[in-house]
């Protein structure tokens, strides 16, 4: 497992889980304030889908959060057809996630292990792919071309859609 890259998603994941409980600091590289952007963006427009989600994996998840969202981000790419929009719609779903967790009294500490199973899993084991589409500075380069174009840009509309691939998975996985 590539040490480094899994630091990184950690960092990205536990600063975009801390931006969704509302603790406010400066986003600590390029990516991060860019998935700031794109997963608030995307729950924007899916919030009802998001939490319905949410309320659907807390309800079925039992005890082991960690372990059942290990569960649904396997599936969720099991397809082999891992892109940012599936990336950026598991960040925004887990957001929603810790967004409520927290609301309910849950504990930072449970968060960050939520935090921590994102980065073994693409830091560890999607770490090639991560690689191969030049790890999270490849994400900042996408997220800018998404965003500063124009925000009806086809590659924004491609994002979304592969995003909404993502919240349908996530939808059939968590419902059956």
């Amino acid at each position: 497992m590539s040490c480094w890259l899994r630091k990184e998603t950690l960092s990205l994941a536990e600063d975009y889980l801390d931006f969704c409980m509302g603790i406010q600091r400066t986003p600590p590289s390029e990516a991060a304030r860019a998935m700031r952007l794109l997963a608030k963006e995307m729950e924007k427009q899916n919030q009802t889908k998001f939490c319905s989600l949410a309320q659907t994996f807390l309800s079925s998840c039992g005890p082991e959060k960690s372990a059942s969202l290990r569960m649904v981000m396997e599936e969720m790419v099991g397809d082999g057809k891992l892109n940012w929009g599936r990336v950026v719609s598991l960040f925004a779903f887990i957001g929603v996630l810790v967004s409520d967790l927290y609301s309910r009294g849950e504990s930072r500490d449970c968060c960050r292990r939520l935090a921590e199973t994102i980065a073994d899993f693409l830091g560890g084991e999607k770490q090639v792919w991560l690689m191969e589409n030049n790890g999270w500075e490849g994400f900042s380069k996408f997220s800018r071309c998404a965003t500063e174009v124009d925000p009806e840009s086809s590659m924004r509309r491609a994002l979304f859609a592969a995003a909404s691939v993502g919240i349908a998975g996530l939808t059939f996985l968590l419902v059956r």
